[in-house]
């Protein structure tokens, strides 16, 4: 056998990935003078050959062929990121100068550079050598025009940034196509991406301009086309919906179970124009309940894969914005035929449940239906009833008895959730009140009074009733998952909260949702209540849809999915589908792997266009909170710290607004504890932490990219917010009149209710 070929079958037998010349010439017995010289020259030509290497350590190695694979590449804003290319194995991550360049959704060609190591909790690392296909071919921003001379010596006409957070590039505009006005909202066709000589830029061509500078909400919408969602409906799904009839067809009725003459009500926020819910509560004679959640029957109209059903799908979800809904379906549908309005029929799908008084459901039917609400009640006026308001009482006096009955239920069901150990964050959620011109006057938090938690109750006894059946049944199906919490993530909470003082009975890798929950229960009313509670939520996974069964791990629910909101959301819709389609076929008949892989489809993309929506809300959401605060700069607030980082901490004022406060605006050096995630003082040794009430001023609130900036102002003593049962940990709301109230330095919340909207339903 010639040297080299012994040299390579060698190093292939090493369980080391490099071996020392003095060992390679040991274990060859090569190490005598004329030999060694032969092995050192056989060496040489190997590595000549592209068949070994040496390493930095000087060590001897095979060179390994790298196998190409190919992946969508997920980008982050700060330049790196991650490739999904198998939905069995975890994505790989890519750092910025392995890139190649690529952009968020690009289909790429990769290798591996480093292998996953489970010790270190490391996962594996790519490089991209290919672009095979652009995923974004376009860019939504505000075009800001070149003066003349600029235009001349460089022959473009100007700028265009996105507000798009994975895209962080400069376009600049050719001077070839449309020239819009200044400060105009525009969409330009990418013809130049970036690479190794202009890393940071793109060059593009105005196509069409969507808004003028002064049209209304013009920062709204630029945000929702940055992020590629549809503000207007194509023709085809207009003229499809102009072709639904404004009434159901009658003779649809005897195929259906009749409840119109039953007692049945929808129960909505105030401004809800589609209401897509209704329910009904009796008690029977045996002292069980029946429950009766009846859903506007969309996909009877929605018909699939027609134009309505493909535009459906592309958009997954209504999405949510202050002053707007970007609906999923046309107003004709979601405002009329297949809104649950009082007094006229329409077709729905019912869950009538039987539940006996440990909120068991004992039996069921899920089936299509006809139904005629009673009232069109609002939460604010059930609210009122339970709260014993006489003269709502007495103006809903027929409907009051079934509203007694509907609360015990909702009170069964909520201690029956609890005891198998469904988690509750109460975290708070903010309302944005704008004027006539988008401009935001007022932030107050949604309170959810018994009302919206007893629809919720209802709502998840149905989706987990509908689940279980197709479950059992061993039928394909779309669920809502929400899997058990990564390992790793559990290890840094449990290490966390151990250096708080405080511990999580049971062990990382079996602790269950009950042990949580005590934990949740043992720290209330503590002074690291705030910080243990908020880092246990940043420690769970994200729901998402699935078309296989993994339960719901913070609703301790074994079989959950989405069949209430089939007007805002496609996943409902495809359950409603479902139910029909089983209805038709017998099982036999069905072709279980194909359909399978259509809901695997469906589900992947629902989440997607999910997470979307959940970005744009939260866009919007921050730079109408910076608006808000613009004229505020220069203020005094007291804040709790929400996060800690090496380079500053974040600081939520009780009305949710969040901003920074840098390591420059500290008085003094302070060190970035990890573990601990706090930042200690070099010269007094003070210590910033999540969940401590502190003092700041707002020195910078920019609407345009929803950055606030808070000085820290210093304290004798830093305080823990202690929870406040009757103010919902403290947290309340600001509004313009307020400042006419308080001094320039001493602004406070000022506390108003608010009802929950819809879209707060079902997040779950």
């Amino acid at each position: 056998m010639k040297i080299n070929q012994t040299i390579v079958k060698y190093l292939k037998s090493q369980s080391s990935q490099s071996v020392s010349m003095e060992k390679l010439a040991k274990d060859l017995k090569l190490n005598k003078a004329n030999d060694f010289k032969q092995l050192v020259q056989a060496v040489a030509n190997l590595e000549r050959d592209g068949k070994v290497e040496f390493k930095a350590n000087g060590k001897v190695a095979l060179i390994q062929k790298k196998v190409r694979l190919t992946g969508t590449f997920r980008a982050n804003q700060k330049g790196f990121g991650f490739i999904s290319f198998d939905p069995e194995e975890p994505e790989i991550f890519v750092a910025k100068p392995h890139t190649m360049y690529a952009m968020d959704g690009d289909l790429v060609e990769f290798v591996i550079i480093g292998p996953a190591n489970a010790l270190l909790n490391h996962g594996a690392e790519g490089e991209i050598t290919n672009i095979i296909e652009r995923k974004i071919t376009k860019i939504i921003g505000i075009f800001a025009k070149y003066p003349r001379e600029k235009v001349e010596a460089t022959d473009l006409v100007g700028t265009i940034k996105s507000r798009n957070r994975k895209m962080p590039f400069l376009a600049y505009v050719e001077n070839d196509g449309l020239i819009p006005e200044d400060q105009s909202l525009v969409s330009a066709e990418i013809t130049y991406y970036p690479d190794k000589a202009f890393p940071d830029s793109l060059q593009v061509k105005v196509t069409e301009v969507l808004a003028q500078k002064d049209t209304k909400g013009i920062d709204v919408l630029e945000i929702l086309e940055s992020m590629s969602i549809p503000i207007q409906f194509q023709q085809l799904t207009l003229d499809a919906a102009e072709s639904v009839p404004g009434t159901p067809d009658e003779a649809e009725y005897q195929n259906r179970l009749d409840f119109r003459a039953s007692q049945i009500v929808t129960i909505d926020g105030a401004d809800a124009k589609d209401l897509d819910d209704a329910v009904q509560v009796r008690r029977l004679e045996n002292g069980n309940f029946e429950l009766g959640v009846h859903i506007a029957d969309v996909s009877y109209y929605v018909q699939e894969n027609k134009a309505l059903d493909k535009e459906a799908f592309e958009r997954g979800t209504s999405v949510y914005v202050t002053d707007r809904v970007v609906p999923m379906l046309p107003e004709r549908l979601s405002n009329g035929i297949c809104s649950l309005n009082p007094r006229v029929p329409r077709l729905t799908m019912t869950c009538l449940m039987e539940i006996d008084r440990q909120g068991q459901v004992v039996r069921y039917q899920i089936d299509e239906s006809v139904i005629e609400t009673n009232e069109r009640m609002t939460y604010d006026d059930v609210n009122a009833i339970f709260e014993g308001d006489s003269a709502q009482v007495e103006r809903y006096r027929d409907l009051v008895p079934m509203f007694t009955e509907m609360k015990t239920l909702h009170h069964i069901l909520e201690k029956k959730r609890q005891n198998r150990g469904a988690l509750n964050f109460d975290t708070s959620e903010a309302k944005i009140i704008v004027d006539a011109e988008g401009v935001p006057v007022e932030i107050k938090l949604r309170e959810r009074g018994t009302a919206e938690k007893m629809i919720e109750s209802f709502m998840l006894a149905a989706n987990e009733t509908v689940a279980e059946h197709f479950a059992q049944k061993q039928l394909p199906f779309i669920y809502r998952i929400h899997e058990h919490p990564k390992m790793e993530k559990l290890t840094r909470f449990f290490n966390f909260a151990s250096m708080m003082g405080e511990t999580v009975k049971g062990t990382i890798s079996k602790v269950d949702q009950h042990e949580l929950q005590k934990f949740l229960e043992d720290i209330k009313g503590s002074e690291s209540e705030v910080v243990l509670s908020t880092m246990l939520l940043r420690s769970m996974q994200q729901a998402r849809y699935s078309e296989q069964n993994a339960g719901h791990f913070g609703l301790a629910a074994e079989f959950y999915t989405h069949f209430t909101s089939p007007i805002r959301r496609y996943p409902d819709l495809i359950v409603h589908r479902m139910i029909r389609y089983y209805k038709m076929h017998q099982k036999a008949t069905i072709n279980q792997e194909k359909l399978t892989e259509k809901l695997a489809a469906i589900a992947l993309q629902s989440s997607q266009r999910e997470r979307r929506s959940v970005d744009a809300e939260r866009e919007v959401e921050k730079i109408k909170k910076a608006e808000f605060m613009a004229d505020r700069v220069g203020e005094i607030f007291i804040g709790v710290v929400s996060s800690v980082t090496r380079f500053g901490f974040f600081v939520e004022l009780p009305n949710t607004v969040e901003g920074m406060v840098h390591i420059s605006n500290l008085n003094e050096y302070y060190n970035f504890q990890e573990n601990a995630m706090s930042l200690v003082g070099e010269k007094t040794g003070r210590v910033i932490k999540i969940g401590q009430k502190i003092k700041i001023e707002l020195i910078k609130s920019d609407a345009e990219t929803g950055e606030i900036d808070f000085k820290f102002i210093d304290q004798e003593e830093p305080t823990f917010i202690k929870p406040d049962s009757k103010s919902k940990k403290g947290h309340g709301n600001f509004d313009k009149r307020a400042k006419e109230k308080v001094s320039k330095k001493t602004s406070q919340p000022f506390y108003k209710k608010a009802t929950k909207k819809k879209k707060g339903r079902g997040r779950k």
